[in-house]
């Protein structure tokens, strides 16, 4: 069983050398959030996700999860403790706004504590990371009469938050929910309806549980367009508000979350936003949630591959093919073993280019609320509106084949329970569904972001990413760069492609959105791996003392270029392919 240990070096490498946050920070006028700052941040959320967290990721799983006894939910052992402390130190509301009691630190300062605590114990940290969305959507729309009610004791920890969107008949298709709101005569509402696949809908660590609930409203329009947000709590002054636990489901993964039927029995609430303006609202909890998502994904990718690399240093098994390296023991360990190397740097590739991937859409969040000129906000945030479904989408999907890698890597051991490898598979496999399906992700990606604006956001993408093309750049990065380049040329003309055919028939933008989705997740990995490689580059040269560090870099640079990145060629082919090759086909046809 492996205890986690947060990747300091690496996180400090992507926020200070590659990203140089302390200077982005500055020139939005954050002068106040330095290097020291943040990485006296970073020492302390290592400090609560190893010794803390990391222990209690297990037994969530082992000890079969929450359990639902005459409506109340209980959570793991040791679950609340770990929770009261996380509140008592202060980590509940490090991101929220100062003016609702929160300590505001820009969006990249805390997401780096946000991997840790997701890679040491995800099922743990959905409750807080839920919390923290409800948070951002009640202070964007909620009145100031809610927010004066029910913010303060949610930043502080003390409540805590969900987002109630599902229904037993209707999933992605929100536009059919049956769920009501009924209007009262002191302006609030009765909410009466079921919810599903609620995460930490019910609870023990909190005193409150404040549900943002999608509901309809009497007189409401068809489809999305009749949706509302309403504020639903538990408790009201301590008593039952008609909203109950009625099962919890039986998962694959993520056991220690609990996920939940929800029933709301003319439960009181109150509107959030305009009337059938619900989803608008819900989507700033939903980005939040979906870049949060991503974040899991590299959390756990990161955790199997310090698995990865303990095992197949400490495992004895077989002869190095160029002969014995250990010769006083019976046999090598399974590092020596190309193949073994293969699946290691594939996880390291992919992990250490994602994270500044996932970085770096954070930052340009700080940017866009933050920089002082108005293109330079425009500008970030639509690179943050491309970046949403890559990040949430790509690094999901990883995480799955990054934990298989890890299960592969120690084989046996890592089929049965004991090592623990095999729960990060089974946990990663939930953030590919929720939160929007990793489909959906394609088609809000190519749909509404890239056609959705003329291919603009694309444009605006290819262009930062031809910028460090242009800069100076070591001589034997050139083929690097020259590949990257291709890419760009072929991002522009698979885009024009996409789009040509999406405006004579539909199916062509369903058709190739997966694909085009996963070309851009390689692309912006690559142009990632080409910032860290020159910045790890220079510090070679320049003698750092910390040579082994910055050679792991070029290494999995290259392995990325020459290994990894020839991926992206396939899925411009599956794209370019066509809604012809996906013929709709008779159930007897397929069953054949």
């Amino acid at each position: 069983m492996y205890e986690y240990r947060a990747p300091r070096r690496d996180i400090r490498f992507v926020l200070h050398e590659v990203l140089e946050v302390e200077k982005v920070l500055a020139a939005g006028g954050r002068e106040d959030v330095n290097r020291e700052l943040i990485d006296s941040i970073l020492d302390e959320g290592a400090r609560f996700a190893e010794n803390v967290l990391s222990p209690l990721n297990w037994q969530g799983d082992w000890h079969g999860g929450p359990r639902l006894e005459n409506g109340r939910v209980s959570t793991p052992p040791g679950f609340r403790e770990a929770y009261r402390q996380f509140c008592t130190d202060g980590w509940a509301g490090m991101a929220a706004d100062p003016a609702i009691g929160g300590q505001g630190l820009p969006d990249v300062a805390y997401i780096a504590v946000g991997e840790m605590l997701c890679a040491s114990a995800m099922a743990w940290r959905m409750c807080s990371g839920l919390s923290e969305g409800a948070v951002l959507a009640l202070s964007r729309h909620g009145s100031a009469e809610l927010q004066a009610r029910f913010l303060g004791r949610m930043v502080t920890g003390e409540w805590t938050g969900t987002m109630c969107l599902t229904e037993p008949h209707s999933g992605t298709d929100l536009g059919i929910m049956r769920t009501k709101a009924e209007p009262q005569a002191d302006g609030s509402f009765r909410i009466t309806g079921t919810k599903i696949y609620i995460s930490w809908g019910e609870h023990d660590m909190a005193d409150n549980i404040v549900h943002l609930v999608l509901a309809k409203l009497p007189d409401a329009p068809s489809g999305t367009r009749g949706i509302s947000l309403f504020l639903v709590p538990k408790l009201l002054d301590g008593r039952p508000n008609g909203v109950s636990c009625a099962s919890l489901e039986h998962k694959l993964g993520i056991h220690g979350s609990p996920t939940c039927v929800m029933n709301f029995e003319g439960a009181q609430g109150w509107l959030v936003g305009q009337p059938n303006g619900g989803l608008a609202c819900m989507f700033t909890m939903m980005n939040h949630a979906r870049l949060g998502v991503g974040l899991q994904g590299l959390g756990l990718s990161e955790r199997a591959l310090q698995a990865s690399i303990a095992f197949a240093y400490e495992r004895l098994q077989g002869r190095a093919p160029r002969g014995a390296l250990e010769r006083d023991k019976m046999a090598d360990p399974i590092i020596v073993h190309p193949d073994v190397r293969r699946m290691i740097l594939t996880q390291k590739a992919m992990t250490e280019g994602q994270r500044l991937l996932c970085f770096y859409a954070y930052l340009l969040i700080d940017v866009e609320q933050h920089a002082p000129d108005e293109g330079t906000r425009k500008r970030a945030a639509e690179l943050v509106a491309l970046l949403v479904p890559i990040v949430k989408s790509f690094l999901t999907d990883w995480a799955v084949e990054n934990t298989a890698l890890a299960v592969q890597v120690h084989g046996g051991a890592g089929y049965v329970r004991d090592t623990g490898v095999e729960q990060y598979y089974r946990d990663a496999k939930i953030a590919c569904i929720y939160e929007g399906t990793n489909g959906i992700q394609a088609l809000d990606l190519l749909g509404r972001k890239v056609l959705g604006t003329a291919g603009q956001s694309v444009k605006t993408m290819i262009d930062e990413i031809a910028a460090l093309l242009k800069s100076d750049l070591p001589a034997d990065f050139a083929p690097w760069a020259q590949r990257l380049q291709g890419l760009l040329a072929q991002w522009a003309e698979l885009t024009k492609t996409v789009a040509e055919r999406s405006a004579k028939d539909p199916e062509e933008l369903a058709a190739a959105a997966t694909d085009y989705l996963n070309f851009c997740g390689y692309v912006l990995v690559a142009w990632c791996w080409l910032r860290m490689a020159r910045v790890a580059k220079r510090a070679l040269e320049a003698g750092s003392g910390e040579r082994a560090f910055y050679e792991g870099k070029l290494v999995a640079a290259r392995f990325y270029f020459e290994r990894v990145l020839p991926r992206a060629d396939a899925h411009a082919a599956g794209a370019r392919a066509g809604a012809a090759g996906i013929p709709m086909l008779q159930r007897e046809q397929l069953e054949a």
